[in-house]
């Protein structure tokens, strides 16, 4: 079973495996399916980051979590059944995939990885489908078990509860720049940390000890946050590969944290 990350070389020879095409480009919700069509990994199925990883933007951010019933109807749909070792993958370094692994472990399915490298590290050929055409899985009987991740709600942050780490970039994080939110900075006591020094210069991720030596400094617990829940995954998968305790993901993130002026801001 490979709960963290995979290799292309060590999912080959896999029995039972289901992949899931995580694709997607913030700002762009039909980049995901047209890239999807063109060419993806055999067998794979897509799995939508707005309309299937994410419920209606509102004010719990720009990706708040559908409700577990509806998550596990999608899980269902899929074909995917406790006994599947579950891929998901993307072409950005995991960075929209870890939000895919991250919902599977939410609904209590510890058989999921993250493709390390992504599609680029497939040695194979590439599979084309029409879009328009069904997906034709079987839908299974899938049902949610005890969650094996943790989550946290603005109160919570704002209470205090854990070492904050902020994904997005430094710029973001010090409110120098803000490309998709109305509102620059970061949450009080914010750490930045952003995802991408979770990666490799070849874009697989650092090895576990290189992992643990990053996150060397941060007390436990601690609360993965990013602009709207997605990229802080990635976070969350890292510190689990580096053997730290089960960090927690505030869901809503900036773009929810944003929405009520009285939660204070910090801008450096």
């Amino acid at each position: 079973m490979f709960r963290t990350i995979i290799t292309s070389h060590q999912l080959h020879p896999l029995p039972d495996v289901k992949l899931l095409d995580c694709r997607a480009r913030l700002g762009d919700p039909q980049w995901g399916a047209t890239t999807f069509a063109t060419a993806h990994l055999p067998s794979a199925q897509r799995a939508d980051l707005d309309t299937q990883l994410a419920t209606t933007p509102g004010d719990r951010g720009r990706h708040p979590l559908p409700d577990i019933e509806t998550w596990v109807a999608e899980i269902r749909n899929w074909g995917i059944t406790q006994e599947n070792q579950v891929v998901v993958y993307d072409d950005a370094g995991g960075a929209f995939a870890a939000r895919a692994w991250w919902m599977f472990r939410w609904a209590g399915h510890a058989a999921v990885a993250v493709l390390d490298g992504g599609i680029q590290s497939w040695p194979g050929p590439l599979e084309a489908s029409n879009e328009q055409i069904a997906q034709t899985a079987e839908p299974s009987n899938f049902e949610a078990r005890a969650p094996l991740t943790k989550s946290v709600s603005a109160e919570d942050v704002l209470n205090g509860r854990g070492q904050i780490v902020d994904a997005r970039s430094e710029d973001r994080w010090r409110g120098l720049e803000e490309p998709v939110d109305p509102v620059a900075g970061h949450i009080p006591g914010a750490l930045c940390l952003p995802f991408q020094a979770n990666l490799t210069s070849e874009g697989g991720f650092k090895s576990a000890a290189q992992l643990r030596a990053r996150f060397a400094h941060l007390d436990d617990p601690i609360v993965c946050y990013c602009g709207s829940g997605v990229t802080a995954a990635h976070n969350v998968l890292a510190l689990n590969i580096a053997g730290r305790e089960e960090p927690s993901l505030y869901v809503g993130s900036w773009s929810e944290w944003i929405n009520d002026p009285r939660r204070p801001i910090e801008t450096c």
